[in-house]
């Protein structure tokens, strides 16, 4: 059982750069691989990043890839995605998961942090 809450959301212009916050509670959070997924108006929510454990590693959508580093640090409950070279592609709730080390799929959602791109 794990709680999570993104944060570092916000107006962006494009070109710019975001670093998104998830802070979980609640479990231990070194146990659970962490994700970023993001949604648009009108589209299905799409997968962005994840990251394993300890961090060793990590993968990104190809739209992101070369854009986007995703992190975390255990000794803080928190894991990051940062974002430079923001497309209005990117703009979406950004939502941060979590999923044990034992399941296939995500069973934890954060609320979402909105990120808008202006052109």
């Amino acid at each position: 059982q794990v709680q999570l809450v993104e944060s570092g959301g916000g107006l962006v212009q494009t070109g710019g750069s975001l670093r998104l916050s998830c802070a979980a509670s609640g479990s231990t959070f070194s146990s659970y691989h962490m994700g970023w997924f993001r949604q648009a108006p009108g589209k299905d929510r799409e997968f962005v990043a994840s990251i394993t454990r300890t961090g060793a590693t990590t993968r990104y959508a190809d739209s992101v890839k070369g854009r986007c580093t995703i992190s975390r640090d255990n000794a803080k409950n928190s894991m990051y995605l940062q974002m430079n070279g923001l497309k209005s592609e990117d703009a979406a709730v950004y939502v941060c998961a979590a999923r044990s080390s034992l399941t296939a799929a995500y069973d934890y959602w954060g609320q979402g942090t909105q990120v808008t791109v202006s052109s």
